[in-house]
């Protein structure tokens, strides 16, 4: 699952580019917001899913651990 998140990870920043809608306006989304704009907002969406999965299935182990025990953390003894 690690490679396709990072895998999803560098297709995202390769699409992020929307150079092939750079001087478009036309059509309008839902009326009001141009295309790139809107693609945009689907492509933050998108990469906002995409770090969520990131944090669940890429988030190494045992790195969250009872700091009010242990000094070096600033915990009581």
């Amino acid at each position: 699952m690690k490679k396709l998140v990072y895998a999803m990870i560098v297709m995202l920043a390769l699409v992020h580019q929307d150079f092939w809608w750079w001087d478009r306006i036309d059509p309008l989304v839902f009326g009001f917001i141009p295309l790139g704009l809107a693609y945009q907002a689907g492509v933050s969406i998108v990469a906002a899913i995409l770090w969520a999965m990131a944090v669940k299935y890429c988030w190494p182990e045992g790195l969250e651990g009872d700091t009010a025990s242990n000094p070096a953390n600033g915990g009581d003894v």
